[in-house]
This record gives structure tokens, C-alpha cells and sequence, in this order.
């Protein structure tokens, strides 16, 4: 049986790409450079987490 627990480490960099791309796509510069900080965040964070035991 598939547990969601084991998804946990995957929800905090997914919610800041979600976010980040959300910002990104608003159109006001200063939302667009936040969003765009953010989704980079958010990635560099899924690779480090990725493959932590």
C-alpha cells in the first residue's frame, strides 16, 4: 500500500515552484523577480533533498 508519508520531503521545494511560477506570471516586475527567486529556490532545494536518506 502507497503511504504519503514518504511524499513528505517533496511538498515544501513543489509548493515553491507552484508559488514561484505563480508570482512569475503575475505582471508586475517586482511579484516576476520574487516568483523567479523563488522557483530557483525551490529547485536548488528539490536537488539537494533528492536521494537524502
Amino acid at each position: 500500500m502507497v503511504s504519503l508519508f514518504g511524499y513528505a520531503d517533496e511538498i515544501g521545494p513543489t509548493t515553491l515552484i507552484i508559488v514561484g511560477f505563480l508570482l512569475f506570471v503575475f505582471p508586475e516586475p517586482a511579484t516576476s523577480a520574487l516568483g523567479a527567486g523563488l522557483m530557483l529556490f525551490g529547485v536548488a532545494y528539490w536537488f539537494w533533498a533528492w536521494n537524502r536518506p
